[in-house]
Protein backbone atom coordinates (compact mmCIF):
# COMPACT_ATOMS: atom_id res chain seq x y z
CA UNK A 1 0.00 0.00 0.00
CA UNK A 2 1.44 3.35 -1.04
CA UNK A 3 2.26 6.11 1.39
CA UNK A 4 0.19 9.02 0.13
CA UNK A 5 1.84 12.42 -0.20
CA UNK A 6 -1.20 13.92 -1.89
CA UNK A 7 -3.19 17.06 -1.12
CA UNK A 8 -5.84 14.49 -0.16
CA UNK A 9 -6.91 11.83 0.36
CA UNK A 10 -4.33 11.06 3.02
CA UNK A 11 -3.38 7.89 4.84
CA UNK A 12 -5.66 6.76 7.66
CA UNK A 13 -4.27 5.22 10.84
CA UNK A 14 -5.10 1.47 11.08
CA UNK A 15 -6.84 1.91 14.43
CA UNK A 16 -9.10 4.56 12.90
CA UNK A 17 -9.83 2.40 9.86
CA UNK A 18 -10.73 -0.47 12.18
CA UNK A 19 -13.34 1.66 13.95
CA UNK A 20 -15.44 1.54 10.78
CA UNK A 21 -15.97 -2.19 11.29
CA UNK A 22 -18.18 -1.63 14.33
CA UNK A 23 -21.78 -2.84 14.06
CA UNK A 24 -24.39 -0.56 12.56
CA UNK A 25 -26.71 1.42 14.82
CA UNK A 26 -29.91 3.23 14.02
CA UNK A 27 -29.40 6.85 13.06
CA UNK A 28 -32.30 7.83 15.35
CA UNK A 29 -31.04 5.74 18.25
CA UNK A 30 -29.68 6.89 21.60
CA UNK A 31 -26.39 5.26 20.61
CA UNK A 32 -26.06 7.49 17.54
CA UNK A 33 -27.03 10.58 19.52
CA UNK A 34 -24.40 9.67 22.11
CA UNK A 35 -21.82 9.26 19.35
CA UNK A 36 -22.55 12.67 17.81
CA UNK A 37 -22.70 14.14 21.31
CA UNK A 38 -19.13 12.94 21.93
CA UNK A 39 -17.95 14.27 18.57
CA UNK A 40 -19.42 17.77 18.78
CA UNK A 41 -17.31 19.29 21.61
CA UNK A 42 -14.15 17.82 20.12
CA UNK A 43 -14.89 19.38 16.74
CA UNK A 44 -15.46 22.72 18.44
CA UNK A 45 -11.95 22.52 19.88
CA UNK A 46 -10.47 21.92 16.42
CA UNK A 47 -12.36 24.87 14.95
CA UNK A 48 -11.83 27.09 18.02
CA UNK A 49 -15.52 27.96 18.25
CA UNK A 50 -18.25 28.05 20.85
CA UNK A 51 -20.87 27.69 18.09
CA UNK A 52 -22.03 24.49 16.43
CA UNK A 53 -20.02 22.39 13.96
CA UNK A 54 -22.36 20.84 11.43
CA UNK A 55 -21.85 17.35 10.00
CA UNK A 56 -22.68 16.44 6.42
CA UNK A 57 -22.35 13.21 4.48
CA UNK A 58 -20.75 14.93 1.51
CA UNK A 59 -17.48 16.36 0.27
CA UNK A 60 -16.44 19.88 1.16
CA UNK A 61 -17.94 21.03 -2.14
CA UNK A 62 -21.36 20.17 -0.75
CA UNK A 63 -20.91 22.62 2.08
CA UNK A 64 -19.67 25.27 -0.36
CA UNK A 65 -23.04 24.94 -2.05
CA UNK A 66 -24.78 25.00 1.32
CA UNK A 67 -23.06 28.23 2.31
CA UNK A 68 -24.05 30.16 -0.81
CA UNK A 69 -27.62 28.82 -0.85
CA UNK A 70 -28.23 29.55 2.82
CA UNK A 71 -26.50 32.86 3.26
CA UNK A 72 -26.58 35.07 0.17
CA UNK A 73 -29.58 37.30 -0.45
CA UNK A 74 -27.93 40.14 -2.36
CA UNK A 75 -24.50 39.48 -3.85
CA UNK A 76 -21.45 37.34 -3.11
CA UNK A 77 -17.80 38.31 -3.51
CA UNK A 78 -15.61 35.26 -4.19
CA UNK A 79 -11.84 35.55 -3.88
CA UNK A 80 -10.07 33.33 -6.38
CA UNK A 81 -6.37 32.52 -6.74
CA UNK A 82 -6.58 28.96 -8.01
CA UNK A 83 -8.87 26.11 -8.99
CA UNK A 84 -10.84 25.82 -5.77
CA UNK A 85 -11.65 29.48 -5.44
CA UNK A 86 -12.86 29.30 -9.02
CA UNK A 87 -14.95 26.26 -8.12
CA UNK A 88 -16.71 28.22 -5.38
CA UNK A 89 -17.54 30.93 -7.90
CA UNK A 90 -18.88 28.27 -10.27
CA UNK A 91 -21.01 26.80 -7.47
CA UNK A 92 -22.55 30.21 -6.87
CA UNK A 93 -23.29 30.67 -10.56
CA UNK A 94 -24.79 27.19 -10.86
CA UNK A 95 -27.20 28.06 -8.06
CA UNK A 96 -28.21 31.37 -9.60
CA UNK A 97 -26.49 33.38 -6.85
CA UNK A 98 -25.33 36.84 -8.01
CA UNK A 99 -21.57 36.76 -7.56
CA UNK A 100 -18.37 38.53 -8.60
CA UNK A 101 -14.91 37.00 -8.69
CA UNK A 102 -11.98 38.92 -7.23
CA UNK A 103 -9.19 37.26 -9.15
CA UNK A 104 -5.54 36.96 -8.20
CA UNK A 105 -3.15 35.21 -10.61
CA UNK A 106 -2.66 31.51 -9.95
CA UNK A 107 0.28 31.28 -7.57
CA UNK A 108 -0.40 34.63 -5.91
CA UNK A 109 -2.51 35.25 -2.79
CA UNK A 110 -5.65 37.27 -2.34
CA UNK A 111 -4.54 40.37 -0.45
CA UNK A 112 -6.49 42.29 2.22
CA UNK A 113 -6.19 45.61 0.39
CA UNK A 114 -7.64 44.10 -2.78
CA UNK A 115 -10.54 42.63 -0.82
CA UNK A 116 -11.22 45.97 0.84
CA UNK A 117 -11.18 47.75 -2.50
CA UNK A 118 -13.66 45.26 -3.97
CA UNK A 119 -15.98 45.46 -0.97
CA UNK A 120 -16.28 49.20 -1.48
CA UNK A 121 -17.68 48.66 -4.98
CA UNK A 122 -20.85 46.68 -4.21
CA UNK A 123 -23.17 46.06 -1.22
CA UNK A 124 -22.00 42.46 -0.82
CA UNK A 125 -23.63 40.52 1.98
CA UNK A 126 -21.05 37.71 1.95
CA UNK A 127 -17.37 37.17 1.20
CA UNK A 128 -16.09 33.70 0.24
CA UNK A 129 -12.46 32.65 0.05
CA UNK A 130 -10.21 29.61 0.13
CA UNK A 131 -7.83 29.58 3.06
CA UNK A 132 -5.41 27.06 1.57
CA UNK A 133 -5.44 26.74 -2.23
CA UNK A 134 -4.12 23.25 -2.97
CA UNK A 135 -3.87 23.80 -6.72
CA UNK A 136 -1.17 26.45 -6.23
CA UNK A 137 0.21 25.88 -2.73
CA UNK A 138 -0.91 29.34 -1.60
CA UNK A 139 -2.14 30.02 1.93
CA UNK A 140 -4.20 33.18 1.95
CA UNK A 141 -3.81 35.67 4.85
CA UNK A 142 -7.19 34.77 6.28
CA UNK A 143 -7.01 36.59 9.60
CA UNK A 144 -5.94 39.84 7.94
CA UNK A 145 -8.59 39.59 5.21
CA UNK A 146 -11.30 38.88 7.77
CA UNK A 147 -10.21 41.78 9.96
CA UNK A 148 -10.19 44.21 7.03
CA UNK A 149 -13.59 43.00 5.77
CA UNK A 150 -15.17 43.07 9.22
CA UNK A 151 -13.87 46.59 9.89
CA UNK A 152 -15.32 47.88 6.65
CA UNK A 153 -18.57 45.89 6.68
CA UNK A 154 -19.42 44.69 10.22
CA UNK A 155 -22.51 42.88 8.94
CA UNK A 156 -20.79 40.91 6.16
CA UNK A 157 -20.69 37.12 6.40
CA UNK A 158 -17.26 35.54 5.90
CA UNK A 159 -17.31 32.07 4.33
CA UNK A 160 -14.09 30.06 4.38
CA UNK A 161 -13.05 26.93 2.50
CA UNK A 162 -10.59 25.36 4.94
CA UNK A 163 -10.74 21.97 3.25
CA UNK A 164 -6.97 21.46 3.24
CA UNK A 165 -6.04 23.47 6.33
CA UNK A 166 -8.49 22.73 9.16
CA UNK A 167 -6.90 20.28 11.56
CA UNK A 168 -3.38 21.08 10.36
CA UNK A 169 -3.22 24.86 10.74
CA UNK A 170 -4.58 27.05 13.52
CA UNK A 171 -8.00 28.45 12.65
CA UNK A 172 -9.53 30.81 15.21
CA UNK A 173 -13.09 30.82 13.97
CA UNK A 174 -14.62 32.96 16.71
CA UNK A 175 -11.64 35.24 17.32
CA UNK A 176 -11.32 36.08 13.61
CA UNK A 177 -15.07 36.60 13.20
CA UNK A 178 -15.63 33.85 10.63
CA UNK A 179 -19.17 32.71 9.86
CA UNK A 180 -18.72 29.45 7.97
CA UNK A 181 -15.50 27.45 8.11
CA UNK A 182 -15.85 24.21 6.16
CA UNK A 183 -13.59 21.24 5.62
CA UNK A 184 -13.53 17.64 4.41
CA UNK A 185 -12.69 14.44 6.25
CA UNK A 186 -9.92 13.21 3.92
CA UNK A 187 -7.34 15.99 4.32
CA UNK A 188 -5.72 17.11 7.60
CA UNK A 189 -8.28 15.12 9.59
CA UNK A 190 -6.76 11.96 8.05
CA UNK A 191 -10.07 10.14 7.63
CA UNK A 192 -11.59 8.35 4.66
CA UNK A 193 -13.45 10.60 2.22
CA UNK A 194 -17.17 11.04 2.62
CA UNK A 195 -17.85 13.57 5.35
CA UNK A 196 -17.64 17.33 5.65
CA UNK A 197 -17.77 19.61 8.69
CA UNK A 198 -18.57 23.31 9.04
CA UNK A 199 -18.39 25.67 11.97
CA UNK A 200 -21.40 27.96 11.53
CA UNK A 201 -21.93 31.16 13.51
CA UNK A 202 -25.13 32.39 15.15
CA UNK A 203 -24.95 35.40 12.81
CA UNK A 204 -25.02 33.05 9.82
CA UNK A 205 -28.09 31.24 11.11
CA UNK A 206 -29.90 34.53 11.60
CA UNK A 207 -29.16 35.38 7.98
CA UNK A 208 -30.35 31.95 6.82
CA UNK A 209 -33.78 32.71 8.31
CA UNK A 210 -34.12 35.49 5.72
CA UNK A 211 -33.47 33.14 2.78
CA UNK A 212 -36.64 31.45 1.49
CA UNK A 213 -35.12 28.76 -0.76
CA UNK A 214 -32.20 27.19 1.07
CA UNK A 215 -32.72 23.75 -0.44
CA UNK A 216 -33.44 20.70 1.72
CA UNK A 217 -30.36 18.51 2.10
CA UNK A 218 -28.10 21.38 3.15
CA UNK A 219 -30.63 23.58 4.95
CA UNK A 220 -28.59 25.08 7.80
CA UNK A 221 -31.68 25.73 9.91
CA UNK A 222 -32.84 22.14 9.64
CA UNK A 223 -29.31 20.84 10.27
CA UNK A 224 -29.04 23.02 13.37
CA UNK A 225 -32.43 21.89 14.66
CA UNK A 226 -31.37 18.24 14.47
CA UNK A 227 -27.87 18.91 15.78
CA UNK A 228 -29.39 20.40 18.94
CA UNK A 229 -30.56 16.82 19.61
CA UNK A 230 -27.25 15.30 18.43
CA UNK A 231 -28.87 14.00 15.26
CA UNK A 232 -28.75 14.70 11.52
CA UNK A 233 -31.73 15.35 9.20
CA UNK A 234 -30.95 12.33 7.01
CA UNK A 235 -28.97 9.14 7.54
CA UNK A 236 -25.30 9.96 8.19
CA UNK A 237 -22.29 7.84 7.31
CA UNK A 238 -22.32 6.00 10.63
CA UNK A 239 -19.07 4.10 9.98
CA UNK A 240 -17.31 7.41 9.33
CA UNK A 241 -18.73 8.85 12.54
CA UNK A 242 -17.07 6.00 14.44
CA UNK A 243 -13.79 6.80 12.68
CA UNK A 244 -14.20 10.53 13.30
CA UNK A 245 -14.75 9.97 17.02
CA UNK A 246 -11.53 7.95 17.24
CA UNK A 247 -9.48 10.33 15.10
CA UNK A 248 -10.54 13.39 17.05
CA UNK A 249 -9.24 11.65 20.18
CA UNK A 250 -5.93 11.06 18.41
CA UNK A 251 -5.71 14.68 17.26
CA UNK A 252 -6.43 16.10 20.69
CA UNK A 253 -4.06 13.62 22.36
CA UNK A 254 -1.26 14.86 20.11
CA UNK A 255 -2.21 18.39 21.15
CA UNK A 256 -3.25 21.03 18.66
CA UNK A 257 -0.14 23.23 19.09
CA UNK A 258 2.07 20.17 18.55
CA UNK A 259 0.01 19.10 15.55
CA UNK A 260 0.29 22.54 13.97
CA UNK A 261 4.04 22.61 14.62
CA UNK A 262 4.43 19.19 12.96
CA UNK A 263 2.67 20.42 9.84
CA UNK A 264 4.81 23.57 9.79
CA UNK A 265 8.00 21.51 10.15
CA UNK A 266 7.03 19.24 7.25
CA UNK A 267 6.28 22.26 5.07
CA UNK A 268 9.59 23.88 5.97
CA UNK A 269 11.53 20.75 5.01
CA UNK A 270 9.74 20.19 1.69
CA UNK A 271 9.92 23.83 0.67
CA UNK A 272 13.60 24.27 1.55
CA UNK A 273 14.38 21.11 -0.41
CA UNK A 274 12.28 22.24 -3.37
CA UNK A 275 13.92 25.66 -3.51
CA UNK A 276 17.36 24.06 -3.73
CA UNK A 277 16.40 21.76 -6.60
CA UNK A 278 13.43 23.36 -8.37
CA UNK A 279 11.34 26.47 -7.58
CA UNK A 280 8.13 27.10 -5.67
CA UNK A 281 5.00 28.51 -7.23
CA UNK A 282 3.75 30.41 -4.16
CA UNK A 283 5.68 33.48 -2.99
CA UNK A 284 7.47 33.69 0.33
CA UNK A 285 5.11 34.52 3.18
CA UNK A 286 2.11 32.89 1.50
CA UNK A 287 3.17 29.25 1.26
CA UNK A 288 0.90 26.49 2.38
CA UNK A 289 1.75 24.54 5.50
CA UNK A 290 -0.09 21.45 4.29
CA UNK A 291 0.63 21.10 0.54
CA UNK A 292 3.44 22.41 -1.65
CA UNK A 293 3.26 23.13 -5.38
CA UNK A 294 6.67 22.80 -7.06
CA UNK A 295 7.60 24.15 -10.48
CA UNK A 296 9.02 21.46 -12.74
CA UNK A 297 11.95 23.67 -13.70
CA UNK A 298 14.11 20.66 -14.65
CA UNK A 299 11.58 19.41 -17.19
CA UNK A 300 11.36 16.04 -15.47
CA UNK A 301 9.39 13.18 -16.95
CA UNK A 302 6.75 13.20 -14.21
CA UNK A 303 5.32 9.85 -15.27
CA UNK A 304 8.75 8.33 -14.74
CA UNK A 305 9.01 10.04 -11.36
CA UNK A 306 5.63 8.63 -10.34
CA UNK A 307 6.75 5.15 -11.36
CA UNK A 308 10.01 5.52 -9.43
CA UNK A 309 8.11 6.53 -6.30
CA UNK A 310 5.47 3.82 -6.75
CA UNK A 311 8.22 1.21 -6.66
CA UNK A 312 9.14 2.61 -3.24
CA UNK A 313 5.57 2.68 -1.97
CA UNK A 314 5.09 6.45 -2.32
CA UNK A 315 2.71 8.64 -4.29
CA UNK A 316 2.74 12.38 -5.01
CA UNK A 317 0.33 14.48 -7.10
CA UNK A 318 0.52 16.06 -10.53
CA UNK A 319 -0.08 19.73 -11.06
CA UNK A 320 -3.75 20.68 -11.07
CA UNK A 321 -5.73 22.00 -14.02
CA UNK A 322 -3.79 24.51 -16.07
CA UNK A 323 -0.67 23.76 -13.98
CA UNK A 324 -0.52 20.08 -14.96
CA UNK A 325 2.86 19.11 -16.39
CA UNK A 326 4.53 22.33 -15.32
CA UNK A 327 4.23 21.56 -11.61
CA UNK A 328 3.89 18.69 -9.20
CA UNK A 329 2.49 18.71 -5.68
CA UNK A 330 3.50 17.19 -2.36
CA UNK A 331 0.95 16.91 0.41
CA UNK A 332 2.28 16.95 3.98
CA UNK A 333 -0.75 16.69 6.18
CA UNK A 334 -2.79 14.44 8.41
CA UNK A 335 -0.84 11.52 9.89
CA UNK A 336 2.27 12.22 7.81
CA UNK A 337 5.43 12.89 9.81
CA UNK A 338 8.65 14.80 9.25
CA UNK A 339 10.48 11.47 8.87
CA UNK A 340 8.01 10.51 6.12
CA UNK A 341 8.63 13.63 4.04
CA UNK A 342 12.38 13.30 4.57
CA UNK A 343 12.18 9.78 3.16
CA UNK A 344 10.16 11.09 0.22
CA UNK A 345 12.62 13.84 -0.69
CA UNK A 346 15.48 11.33 -0.40
CA UNK A 347 13.65 9.08 -2.86
CA UNK A 348 13.15 11.96 -5.29
CA UNK A 349 16.84 12.88 -4.96
CA UNK A 350 17.69 9.34 -6.03
CA UNK A 351 15.53 9.82 -9.14
CA UNK A 352 17.25 13.12 -9.90
CA UNK A 353 20.65 11.41 -9.74
CA UNK A 354 19.50 8.74 -12.17
CA UNK A 355 18.03 11.35 -14.53
CA UNK A 356 21.15 13.52 -14.50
Amino acid sequence: MAKLFLPGPTNVHPDVLARQARPMIGHRSHACADLIGRIQPKLRQIFATQSRVMLATASGSGLQEAAVRNLVTNRLLVCTCGAFGERWFQVAQANGIPADALEAPWGQPNLPEDVERALRQQPYDALALVHNETSTGVENPLAEIAQRARSLRPEILILVDAVSSAGGVELLTDTWGLDVVLTSSQKCFALPPGMAFAAVSDRALEKARQVPHRGWYFDFLQMDEYLARNLTPSTPAISLLYALDAQLDRMLAEGLPARFMRHAAMAAHVQAWAQERFALLAPDGYRSRTATTIRNTLGLDLDALHEHLAQRGMQIADGYGRLKGGTFRIGHMGETTLADVQALTTAIDAFLEMAA
